[in-house]
């Protein structure tokens, strides 16, 4: 999510094009750690707005020095940031001097910055020397930023494309290797469908990792929403053998496989189209080792989710727009067998666009692997 640069930041940047450049002896370390403090609603823009014309008016030798103060900022923090590289870009530009490029190259290759530092800094080189950017690409097709990991997948689609009319089996092997490499949903989707037309079969749903074995049960009571905050008894313990008194009498575990391309766990398929009511679902997670990942979900209704016992995040919000990975939870798996527990709650909404009650669940590294189940 991209955050709305402040209004007044355009005045700004206006003004710093005007104004002479620092000399380099001033330490960017007070402003630059100003802009690093700006928060959610306005915390900090007062100040911000007093230390970054200072930053604005940098040389273009400190690029790097703005760059690198993006790592660990937030997304307020990060627009600051990126507005005074701008303007300090526009104004060497319209000055006649050259960017750092070969500075700016050691920074990108430093994949411990932040990924949108190291795009910023990729986009500078492309703009500098746009055949240099360009040698670049193919060495991006592993990073660990999918703002740069992404180009290099272009490039193989493209590749892959001008084969298609003289060698189809090479466009095809081209593709899947693209596949193979691509993090994004778009690219994914683009991909699979590209394939289809070739007449090649895409599992999408083993493409993105998707978790399709469940055990469901419900429904409990979320009459008024209480349902949400209320602990029903999967939250205290998962016993696959017991049953509880539910909405409408006894409840049990069911078991569930999702048989959709994206995943989608719908308890209005074992059950009925019902509202006011909360469901659970259970899966079994088997790691091979301690490892830190992330639990990605997209729901549109209320949602709570546990991996073993601890709780990680949920939201009582109902039907809403959806999209792949559109909640993304870190946590670290345990070796061996993980329990993830989602609850998922339906509202009183009656009308047919609000019949939804579902959700879909992967498990991926920080860059959007998907990481498979050992069993």
């Amino acid at each position: 999510m991209r955050i709305p640069i402040p209004s007044f930041l355009c005045l700004a940047a206006v003004f710093a094009v005007l104004v002479t450049p620092a000399n380099g002896e001033a330490s960017l370390d007070g402003p630059l750690k100003v802009l690093k403090s700006v928060g959610s609603e306005g915390q900090g823009n007062a100040a911000a707005s007093q230390a970054w014309p200072a930053v604005a008016a940098a040389g273009g030798s400190e690029l790097t020095t703005i760059l690198g103060a993006m790592d660990g900022a937030n997304d307020y923090a990060l627009n600051w940031l990126q507005a005074a590289v701008e303007t300090v870009v526009q104004r060497e530009t319209a000055a006649g001097r050259k960017l750092p490029v070969s500075e700016l190259e050691g920074f990108l290759h430093d994949t411990g910055h932040h990924p949108r530092a190291r795009r910023a800094a990729y986009d500078l080189i492309l703009q500098a020397e746009p055949e240099r950017a360009r040698k670049l690409v193919p060495g991006f097709v592993n990073d660990p930023a999918n703002e740069l990991r992404r180009d290099a997948v272009q490039l193989l689609m493209d590749a892959a494309a001008n084969q298609v009319a003289s060698d189809k089996p090479a466009a095809v092997a081209g593709y899947r290797q693209a596949l193979l490499d691509a993090r994004e949903a778009d690219q994914i989707e683009a991909i699979a469908k590209t394939l289809g037309e070739l007449g090649e079969k895409v599992d999408l749903a083993q493409t993105f990792g998707w978790l399709t074995k469940w055990k469901l049960i419900g429904p409990f009571d979320n009459t008024g929403n209480a349902g949400f905050a209320r602990a029903f008894p999967p939250e205290a313990q998962i016993d696959p053998a017991a049953e509880y008194d539910g909405k409408n009498g006894r409840v049990k575990w069911i078991g569930f496989e999702s048989k959709d391309d994206y995943g989608i766990v719908d308890f209005n398929k074992p059950f009925e189209p019902l509202k006011e009511v909360a469901g659970y679902a259970m899966a079994e997670f088997w790691s091979a080792t301690v490892r830190p990942a992330e639990v990605r979900l997209v729901c549109g209704n209320g949602w709570k989710v546990w991996v073993n016992g601890e709780y990680l995040f949920g939201r009582d919000e109902y039907h809403t727009g959806t999209e792949i990975d559109q909640f993304r939870l870190p946590v670290e798996l345990q070796a061996g067998r993980n329990v993830i527990l989602v609850k998922c709650t339906q509202n009183e909404q009656k009308e047919d666009w609000t019949k939804e009650w579902e959700f879909a669940l992967r498990v991926t590294d920080l860059q959007g692997t998907p990481i498979r189940s050992a069993q």
